[in-house]
């Protein structure tokens, strides 16, 4: 206990100032975009394709394709106003 004093004598304890959470603007825009255009389709679409390989017990048929569709569809939207929201 008397080295920890000893030492903080040398070397000041700085404490952070509380901060409000912080939230990751991508996120807050994926949810927007997500509503917009055509990915509420290629969602559907998405949907769609998981259940039916879902319901399949032996398939060969993945989902991929519609995944990286509806992701590609966010992404171009969220890159629109991304960076200028970014410190």
């Amino acid at each position: 206990m008397a080295a920890r004093k000893w030492f903080s004598s040398f070397f000041p304890t700085v404490k952070a100032q509380e901060e409000e959470d912080i939230v990751d603007p991508q996120t807050v825009l994926r949810e927007k975009c997500s509503q917009h255009g055509s990915a509420p389709q290629l969602w559907e679409k998405y949907q769609a394709c998981n259940e039916r390989v879902g319901s399949r017990s032996q398939t060969a048929e993945t989902c991929v394709e519609e995944l990286f569709d509806y992701l590609h569809e966010l992404d171009h939207c969220v890159t629109k106003t991304l960076f200028s929201k970014l410190k």
